[in-house]
């Protein structure tokens, strides 16, 4: 798929602020549409990502990204609503297929930390949610739920939304899972 444009509305919960993390008058009953230094991170860091490694260093996927980050009244779970442009037709049943096949690079490999599932395509129109599916999967919150999968305003758009555990399937969880990956590929 030629990706041209990505724009992510993200949802984080307060966990993502760290301990003590907000004040409680701060974050019940409200939405902090800003959270300090995340839209720059969710703007570049996907682009290396995705990006490609040329003459040992890495250059940048191609396409534009633009992110607002928003702190919501929730423990744990981070959820984006993603809407992407691409240079053609999208094929819905193709983009489920591939969510619903993913596997990674621990498939088949049994570390402790990898869910059978690494996504969990939901079909229910009102799924993901945090309470409901951040501790999706055979390996609980290391899964991400994906939802609500459709065109955007026209057939060459996609919008969806993915769910996340920031706590386990965050920074702490990613780490241990590729420190089990690289363990069992060797190189560690």
């Amino acid at each position: 798929m030629d990706i041209r444009k990505v724009v992510v509305t993200t949802m984080q919960a307060v966990s993502g602020a760290g301990y003590p993390g907000l004040p409680s008058l701060d974050i019940m009953d409200n939405v902090v549409p800003y959270i300090g230094g995340e839209e720059e991170k969710m703007e570049t860091e996907p682009l290396k990502i995705l990006g490609t490694l040329e003459d040992g260093a890495v250059k940048d996927a191609s396409f534009a990204l633009a992110a607002s980050c928003n702190r919501v009244p929730v423990i744990d779970g981070h959820m984006e609503a993603i809407y992407l442009e691409a240079g053609g037709r999208i094929d819905l049943d193709e983009v489920r297929e591939a969510f619903r096949t993913f596997k990674g690079g621990a498939h088949g490999l049994r570390l402790p930390t990898s869910p059978d599932e690494p996504i969990i395509l939901r079909d229910e129109e009102d799924r993901p949610q945090t309470r409901l599916d951040r501790l999706a999967g055979s390996v609980p919150g290391m899964s991400v739920s994906v939802g609500r999968v459709r065109h955007g305003v026209d057939r060459s758009s996609l919008r969806f939304v993915a769910l996340g555990h920031n706590t386990i399937r965050g920074a702490a969880g990613g780490a241990i899972s590729l420190a089990e990956l690289l363990v069992a590929k060797g190189y560690v």
